[in-house]
């Protein structure tokens, strides 16, 4: 069974409470902006493409909801002035993810096409809006396996696999699976497009402290999908990268990406630029893989890139269920501190991995590498 971490049909949408995975598996209605808002910043979804996909859709159950009321307003233009506040108000949930921007910006324009029509109503403008946002959907699964197809071939050509059977181990960070997607993934998907072709030994994943999305989601999903996988902490890589036995001769470090500068600078889950030092120290490709629309060439340069920090306590407390021996008390979830009272907490959610550092940038398109200035140039892929 695939995991779907979105369910949407028209008018209603439901996304899995990534907080409480992977102990349980539960489903929260989202009715609302509001609810995008609040479910988007509390991290029960995340992701740089599922927070842009659940943001567009949050708006266009809105929409539904209004016009099965009867209150959607007849006027073209008023309808286009709602939807540009809610969606302003959508892309301050996360700050530093593009492609919440980018959706945003192109679903204004839809609406402001659709209401410039000769004839056009309120409801015109709302169905554009839908059919849009619907359309993000379907475009980001088949984006993420063009992705995975892209990147499998460029690792496959690029590297060399160090044993017999000809297969290559791979590293991730973070989660970037069917869980940070509208399906399959980013770099997860090369993954999975490595392990279809059966040219993959072995998967690793890192824990991504302090909100674990490694360990809780990135896991979960290589075990649900029965993907050759092992769990490291995060201070593990520089030891793992070192080995050159069957299964732990990694070939490559794949990665997402939250924003991509105009200069290949890329944003990224807290720990990735300490990962691209490692790969590059030890003679590992290092990869970025990622939609189109995480690239922002109105952002010159990682330092331009605003970097969201996140709540102490995600640092100095742990939460999960109870354990007795190998019993997992999913009933007794508990919250417990593992830091000294009174400390203080710097706890960024991403860092900037400068571009010097990345070997190719995988996209829906193909693989954009550095020229021989030794700068990317994404012009070609737009």
């Amino acid at each position: 069974m695939v995991l779907q971490a979105i369910r949407y049909q028209r008018g209603s949408l439901q996304i899995l409470d990534q907080l409480k995975l992977p102990y349980s598996e539960i489903y929260d209605p989202i009715e609302s902006s509001q609810d995008a808002w609040h479910a988007i910043k509390e991290m029960r979804v995340r992701g740089a493409p599922a927070i842009a996909i659940v943001a567009a859709l949050a708006l266009a159950v809105e929409l539904e909801i209004i016009v099965s009321h009867g209150k959607l307003s007849t006027v073209p233009e008023e309808v286009k002035v709602f939807v540009d506040e809610k969606l302003d108000y959508l892309v301050t949930s996360r700050p530093t993810a593009v492609n919440l921007a980018d959706a945003a910006g192109k679903l204004k324009k839809v609406v402001e096409a659709a209401a410039k029509q000769s004839n056009a109503t309120g409801k015109d403008v709302e169905q554009a809006l839908v059919e849009a946002a619907e359309k993000m959907l379907v475009d980001d699964v088949s984006d993420n396996e063009n992705i995975g197809k892209h990147g499998a071939a460029w690792i496959l050509r690029n590297t060399d696999a160090g044993n017999a059977t000809g297969k290559v181990s791979i590293l991730t960070h973070c989660n970037t699976g069917s869980l940070a997607t509208a399906g399959y993934g980013t770099a997860l998907g090369v993954v999975r497009s490595l392990h279809g072709q059966s040219a993959l030994q072995h998967a690793f994943c890192t824990e991504t402290r302090p909100y674990n999305q490694g360990s809780r989601l990135t896991a979960y999903e290589l075990v649900h999908d029965n993907i050759p996988a092992t769990l490291i902490t995060d201070s593990m890589a520089a030891a793992l990268l070192r080995l050159r036995g069957p299964t732990e001769n990694i070939a490559a470090i794949v990665v997402g990406a939250d924003r991509v500068a105009a200069n290949g600078d890329t944003a990224n889950k807290i720990g990735t630029y300490a990962l691209a030092i490692l790969a590059k120290y030890h003679g590992v490709k290092f990869l970025v893989a990622a939609p189109r629309t995480t690239i922002d060439r109105s952002t010159r340069s990682g330092a331009d890139i605003v970097i969201e920090q996140r709540p102490g306590r995600e640092v100095t407390s742990f939460r999960g269920p109870q354990t007795v021996g190998d019993t997992v008390d999913l009933d007794r979830i508990e919250t417990v501190s593992i830091a000294a009272k009174g400390i203080n907490v710097w706890n960024p959610a991403f860092d900037v991995t400068p571009a010097e550092l990345i070997s190719g940038v995988v996209t829906e398109v193909g693989v954009v590498e550095k020229g021989s200035d030794g700068q990317f140039n994404f012009d070609s892929i737009f």
